[in-house]
């Protein structure tokens, strides 16, 4: 940790100090903007409720040294280049913005030092994902979702053999992971009905969500040349939250033997703001504490740096607002909270494990945790958890009731630290509505 996680550090910008923001001056996420009527991407960082154009404070003479390497690269149109930079450039670039951020409001000696057009109302601003994200890997991370699914399909023996030894993951479908606020169509596809004989074709009966945390590549590897765990985390640029969608009834046709295809591949939404490592810092963690019983890591996986920091106390919450909610002006209603420090795999492990067949990971690509889960009532991260594959349905405040997901539901997920002695930041939102199939 360093002067940039000091919790007694405000800013000038006085959205920024608000106790509920996401965005303190002790996160400083990345993203990709555009101003409202301007097609240009543009690298920025958010503040507030405000984001900082970085590449229009080049101008300014602000930046020196490695600091200012990091500034060029975001006047680019996505973060690619800029998550391959050097750690100490970024911790540089990261204490530099910081510095010229911090302030208190009102105080007359402050002056801003960012020169005019360099700061954007976020409510100005469109979003967009923050990288070119040429490869989508999903991870299984969580014992108590495994565990939890398991048990529904197989009551007597849960688990596989496999799962305490091995990071479970599938290769999904980069091209249709799309922005925070993007419609979700329901899917079609083929499902074999309870009793039936011969499958049909459809909408899916039974959509899901899935409540998972993004963890983006920032330097790559090369091909046939594996990432040690001591190394992983420097293969780590930042985090995002990620909502899988899932049509259950199509994946449970589908997936034998080779796993998720259609049921999956329809839609993947990832929040637009990355927190970076270094951000996330004061929240580390030890590992989830495997029992005395369970198989240790194999070498490969193992390390005491990881052992004792692997895991991240980040909580994750799902809401849901349906039609009717809206059009009642009910608030969206919490249906689950969990922590993404009770995963039974770590992000430098599931990184580990992705390279080491040889795999070569990229700048920008990205791959998710799987559904966040816990041990508590209330801490499942999907609804085929949450109501038993659909047998006791959830009520919801004004007296609907959902097994899964009906046309008109927005699902929103959100997620901060918060830690003694620590700044509380955030992931801001991800959300999606969805809207019915087309007739087609």
């Amino acid at each position: 940790m360093n002067q940039t996680h000091d919790t007694a550090l405000t800013s000038w910008i006085e959205s920024a100090n608000s106790p509920d923001t996401d965005f303190p001056i002790q996160n400083l996420p990345f993203g990709v903007f555009s101003r409202k009527g301007d097609l240009e991407r543009r690298v920025g960082v958010a503040i507030g409720d405000q984001i900082v154009d970085v590449g229009e404070s080049l101008s300014a003479n602000l930046w020196s040294g490695k600091a200012r390497d990091v500034a060029r690269w975001c006047d680019r149109p996505t973060l690619n280049e800029l998550m391959q930079a050097p750690k100490e450039s970024l911790s540089q670039f990261r204490a530099r913005l910081s510095e010229l951020l911090a302030g208190t409001p009102g105080d007359e000696t402050v002056i801003n030092p960012l020169p005019p057009g360099a700061l954007v109302p976020m409510a100005e601003a469109e979003m967009f994902p923050a990288a070119e994200i040429g490869d989508y890997t999903d991870f299984y991370a969580s014992i108590y979702h495994a565990t939890n699914v398991g048990k529904i399909f197989r009551p007597d023996s849960p688990l596989l053999p496999n799962y305490k030894h091995v990071p479970i993951g599938y290769h999904g479908r980069a091209s249709s992971i799309v922005i925070s606020g993007t419609e979700v169509t329901r899917p079609k596809g083929q499902t074999l009905p309870s009793g039936a004989k011969t499958p049909t074709f459809g909408p899916t009966e039974m959509l899901d969500y899935e409540a998972e945390v993004g963890f983006f590549v920032g330097r790559g590897n090369e091909l046939g040349k594996p990432v040690p765990i001591s190394e992983a985390e420097d293969h780590l640029f930042g985090i995002c939250l990620v909502n899988d969608w899932s049509a259950r009834d199509i994946q449970s046709w589908e997936y034998q033997p080779l796993g998720p295809f259609l049921s999956k591949n329809f839609a993947t939404t990832i929040s637009p703001w990355v927190v970076t490592w270094e951000a996330l810092e004061p929240y580390r963690v030890p590992a989830f504490f495997r029992p005395p019983a369970d198989p240790q890591p194999l070498p490969y996986l193992s390390s005491e740096k990881d052992k004792n920091e692997g895991g991240i106390d980040l909580n994750i919450e799902v809401y849901i607002r349906s039609m009717m909610m809206r059009e009642a002006h009910l608030r969206p209603w919490r249906l689950s909270s969990a922590s993404l420090a009770d995963m039974y795999w770590t992000a430098a492990q599931m990184l580990t494990h992705h390279t080491s067949s040889g795999c070569n990971l990229q700048p920008g690509d990205l791959f998710a945790s799987g559904t966040v889960s816990g041990p508590d009532a209330g801490s499942q991260g999907c609804m085929l958890e949450l109501t038993r594959r659909g047998s006791e349905p959830i009520a919801l405040p004004n007296g609907e009731e959902r097994k899964f997901l009906h046309d008109g539901d927005e699902i929103i997920l959100r997620a901060y630290f918060q830690r003694e002695g620590a700044a509380r930041i955030g992931l801001g939102e991800c959300s999606g509505l969805i809207v019915a199939s087309s007739r087609r």
